[in-house]
């Protein structure tokens, strides 16, 4: 599959929900804040799906002057059967929409997981700048499926209340379902949606010097 054969286009999280939880390691889009989606369509068949949303925690703070200005790349997948180089075009058409229709949007932040064994080579090769590495972190394991969940989906709340997915998640917790574990930290990467302006050098009249 070619990735000049792809169709990439702006959708909504119905479209792809259950691709992205069935083909992403995370299998899942809870706690997500999501603010933009798109798919990649091969033969009419949706093959990858990209969502964008705002960052689970105050870490926005580091990347830009208001929350709205920052945006993470949340969640990112597609078949296997994919070019090598269709992630990174699927990436650019995203970007190049996003500068397009969202004019708040200042900046792209994107995190790579090496507890997955992931380091970044693609946001790389979209042009993304390395920033460094988030500090190790407190996860939990499912002892009976081997998912690992961060200490943050134990801990999320919609409208001061947790979410069924953490109630039943804590319920494990108390019942000894879950062991704790350390996770490394992550690779942060960032991109610049709106770039700054070049000033022009302003051209002064010798004729108007001294007046």
């Amino acid at each position: 599959m070619k990735a000049r054969e792809l169709m990439f286009s702006p959708c909504s999280l119905v479209e792809i929900r259950k691709f992205v939880e069935t083909y992403h390691y995370s299998h899942s889009v809870n706690g997500v804040k999501i603010t933009q989606c798109f798919k990649a369509e091969y033969d009419g068949e949706i093959v990858g799906g990209i969502i964008y949303g705002q960052l689970s925690t105050t870490a926005w703070k580091k990347f830009g002057k208001t929350e709205n200005e920052v945006l993470e790349l949340r969640r990112l997948v597609l078949i296997d059967e994919a070019e090598r180089n269709s992630e990174s075009m699927f990436i650019g058409y995203t970007l190049k929409w996003l500068k397009g229709h969202l004019s708040f949007v200042k900046v792209v932040v994107s995190y790579a997981d090496p507890n997955y064994g992931h380091t970044g080579i693609i946001y790389k090769a979209s042009n993304f700048t390395f920033t460094g590495i988030s500090a190790k972190d407190t996860g939990y394991r499912d002892i009976a499926t081997g998912k690992t969940y961060h200490s943050r989906a134990l801990r999320t709340k919609y409208k001061g209340r947790y979410k069924p997915f953490v109630m039943v998640l804590r319920d494990k917790l108390a019942k000894g379902e879950l062991e704790q574990i350390e996770l490394k930290g992550k690779y942060c990467y960032v991109y610049p949606i709106q770039r700054k302006k070049r000033q022009k050098n302003k051209i002064v009249s010798l004729d108007n010097l001294g007046k």
